[in-house]
């Protein structure tokens, strides 16, 4: 069985929560027979073609962007070839550009896609894209939603409910790294015994600057970790709040982020906008058993963390109210740790990447008849 996956980015280029899906689901589904490839569009000048983790990555040189889309023509031609040797193809949305090569490609074997995001901001891209978006809906086989909140809730997938199902995010414990006990060290004394953790891509839709607004009342140690588009303007906000108490420490290794979600109190995720459709590190912060503080936008984020059981749950933009949820966590440490466990053992209940890859193999070969 080899299923192609078609993506925007991907590993060793970008690390986001999409690209960690990805991964997780090739290693994952390896296990049960199923040979993955991934196309995808690099900027780099390094090699076309590199072996991760056992799945074949195949890095299509980026031409240009128009509103945040790549393009490259190498990649429709790539596609086509890939796909004659697929049983299944796995497409990821959004990403304007795939649909269309989609169709430029001719394809004509079974195939998914994994509905990651509604479009949210680019209303105008949205306006010129819809017919593309609906066409290439209709002509998949199967739509994945990733929660039955996002099912619920998005007019998209509402539209194409009789095609779609649910198959929620998982993540592989197993392949995250151990800290040493130096790298440990280090983060303590960088951080100090107790802190709340934020990591994730700093984009507009992840709240950050709600959340900065917050610690313009509060004194508790905040530890941001990525990097992003928005970075200097959230930095220079900080600046401007006096905020001493927030550290930004960007983009890290995978072991100095274990390392934090491991030392944390708790995760504040303050993502405010549907573009969140599910949020990795929340996840991760569940798996690591900490308790967590999110916003509700109706997608996968209250899938995972539901209020007053695994952590609490604001309504969205509102710094008042987020600052207030990190007040009772900080104050009430027993009711804290006991939220952390609850939140670990949902996650071995519903999210493991074990569960994620045995539903799609099923799903793959239910596809290739």
């Amino acid at each position: 069985m080899r299923v192609l996956h078609f993506y925007k980015t991907y590993y060793p280029d970008t690390w986001g929560g999409i690209e960690q899906v990805i991964r997780q689901l090739c290693v994952g589904t390896s296990r049960l027979g199923i040979h993955n490839e991934v196309l995808t569009l690099t900027r780099d000048s390094g090699p076309r073609q590199m072996e991760i983790e056992g799945h074949t990555v195949h890095r299509m040189p980026l031409a240009f962007e128009i509103a945040s889309t790549g393009f490259s023509f190498a990649a429709i031609r790539q596609l086509a070839r890939l796909a004659r040797e697929a049983d299944v193809i796995h497409y990821h949305f959004p990403w304007p550009f795939m649909d269309l090569a989609h169709f430029m490609a001719r394809i004509k074997k079974p195939s998914l896609v994994t509905y990651h995001s509604d479009i949210v901001r680019q209303k105008n891209l949205l306006r010129v894209y819809g017919p593309l978006k609906r066409q290439f809906l209709r002509d998949v086989d199967v739509i994945v939603a990733t929660s039955p909140n996002y099912m619920a809730s998005s007019p998209v997938l509402k539209r194409f409910q009789h095609k779609t199902r649910t198959i929620t995010y998982g993540l592989d414990k197993s392949i995250y790294p151990r800290p040493s006990d130096s790298v440990r060290q280090q983060w303590r004394a960088r951080c100090g015994e107790r802190f709340f953790l934020f990591v994730g891509v700093l984009r507009y839709y992840k709240g950050l600057h709600i959340l900065l607004d917050a610690m313009a009342k509060l004194d508790y140690p905040v530890v941001i970790v990525g990097a992003g588009p928005i970075e200097q303007e959230l930095k220079q906000h900080a600046a401007r709040l006096g905020l001493t108490h927030v550290l930004f420490v960007g983009a890290l290794e995978e072991e100095d982020k274990v390392a934090l979600l491991e030392l944390s109190y708790a995760m504040v995720f303050p993502s405010h906008l549907r573009s969140e459709a599910f949020g990795i590190s929340l996840l991760e912060g569940a798996m690591y058993g900490k308790p967590m503080i999110s916003s509700e936008i109706g997608t996968g984020t209250t899938y995972i963390n539901i209020d007053n059981d695994t952590g609490l749950v604001v309504p969205p933009d509102d710094a008042q109210a987020l600052g207030a949820a990190m007040r009772t966590l900080w104050d009430n440490p027993e009711r804290a740790a006991e939220m952390g466990r609850r939140a670990e053992a949902r996650y071995w209940e519903l999210f493991t990447a074990e569960t994620m890859a045995r539903n799609y193999a099923e799903l793959y070969r239910e596809l290739a008849g």
